[in-house]
């Protein structure tokens, strides 16, 4: 038998390691630390998440996806994926038809019985449940590594990291302010301390009056807030308008909030997705807990 020159020798070994390696598995761990175990890069993804479409098409996974919930609504590109429903009512039926090599959950927003079904159909499924700021970029950078795209999940957990440090050096050293953050005031929606928004309150000098609350979403009535007496009230907002409901605190004069003119709103998607997006939200935070530490410098001066 005729020996292979040492060249091509080589090259025939290069490439059986090079084939060995791509058929490696790929293990990664979720948001939960569940271990998430797939053959080879998915190459067909569902997300039932807004937020978890968003962290896909930032992981460089956008052109994977063939089924989203209803509103996913950015990047522009996810208006025309597919719908398999809500975040809290998805299609079974549809999804088993588009053949979800793997599927990108919400942990705390999909309803657990829904997500049950999908694991005994025996469906790869990543729990997000992002709950700091560093877990955002963690959780792109895993995204990454399930669709085969680590170098631009890594780019852009990179880039997140740096303008984080940017704005942690722009807005530290503030004084400390008492804040009271309105999701929604039908029932009247807050945060708790260990909610992300929390972080992002404190990242920029201010305090969540209702951060020893037990559940991570709780509903409050008017009675306690008026008691914890915020120095800010901060509302999520929708496209950029303050929501009408934020006004109606201007009643309760005996509120710092409304004496200092401290009521402020906050974009709604930027704040309440935990995507890279959020980097904005804490800006604007930042920029509303400035401007009510300015408000109460002027009206102490004109006293």
């Amino acid at each position: 038998m005729k020996r292979l020159p040492g060249r091509v020798t080589n090259i025939v070994v290069m490439l059986f390691f090079s084939v060995s390696a791509n058929a490696e598995e790929i293990v990664v761990r979720d948001d939960l630390g569940n271990t998430v175990r797939l053959a080879q890069p998915a190459q067909r993804i569902i997300s039932l998440a807004p937020h978890t479409t968003e962290l896909l098409f930032a992981a460089g996974a956008g052109g994977k996806i063939v089924g989203v919930a209803e509103f996913s609504d950015f990047p522009p590109d996810a208006k025309s994926i597919q719908r398999i429903g809500n975040f809290a009512t998805f299609d079974l039926e549809r999804i088993s038809l588009l053949k979800p090599d793997l599927i990108i959950a919400w942990h705390s927003g999909n309803p657990a019985s829904a997500l049950a079904s999908l694991k005994q159909l025996g469906y790869p499924m990543f729990l997000s449940e992002p709950r700091t700021l560093k877990d955002i970029p963690a959780t792109l950078i895993q995204l990454g590594k399930l669709a085969g795209s680590q170098a631009q999940a890594q780019t852009a957990a990179d880039a997140y990291f740096a303008q984080l440090q940017h704005l942690k050096t722009r807005y530290a050293g503030q004084a400390t302010l008492t804040v009271f953050y309105e999701i929604w005031n039908q029932p009247m929606m807050t945060v708790n301390g260990r909610h992300i928004i929390t972080e992002v309150i404190e990242f920029c000098g201010g305090r969540n009056v209702f951060a020893d609350m037990k559940v991570l979403a709780p509903t409050v009535a008017v009675e306690p807030v008026l008691v914890a007496n915020p120095q800010v009230i901060i509302a999520s907002s929708s496209e950029g308008e303050a929501p009408q409901w934020l006004n109606d605190w201007r009643q309760w004069t005996e509120l710092d909030a409304v004496r200092y003119d401290n009521l402020f709103h906050v974009d709604a998607d930027t704040i309440n997705r935990h995507t890279l997006r959020i980097l904005r939200g804490v800006e604007q935070i930042c920029e509303a807990l400035n401007t009510a530490r300015q408000h109460m410098q002027d009206r102490k001066q004109r006293q």
